[in-house]
């Protein structure tokens, strides 16, 4: 039997799957932020262009895709570190 060890994830990949994690975690609270308040009567004659009500509105709309690209950065990021090791091993 060979003894396998598990790869070290780096730093940067960490970082980055906290970072799509928090994003992305942070826009669908926002989303039910938005719904709650829509429910409660916050909308109601302009009640949504007040006070923190346009960052959360606009919080969704940069945050899902800035989420979707990190996933696609660190998919990448762990592609070649994956490629690498395999042709390490290889030798």
């Amino acid at each position: 039997m060979t003894n396998q060890t598990p790869p070290a994830v780096s730093r940067l990949e960490r970082i980055l799957a906290y970072m799509v994690a928090g994003v992305v975690g942070l826009s669908i609270l926002a989303f039910l932020a938005v719904i709650l308040g829509t429910a409660a009567g916050a909308g109601a004659d302009n009640g949504f262009g007040q006070g923190v009500w346009p960052a959360v509105l606009a919080l969704p709309l940069f945050g899902l895709p800035l989420g979707f690209v990190l996933i696609i950065v660190l998919m990448v990021m762990s592609g070649t570190r994956r490629a690498r090791e395999a042709r390490q091993n290889k030798e």
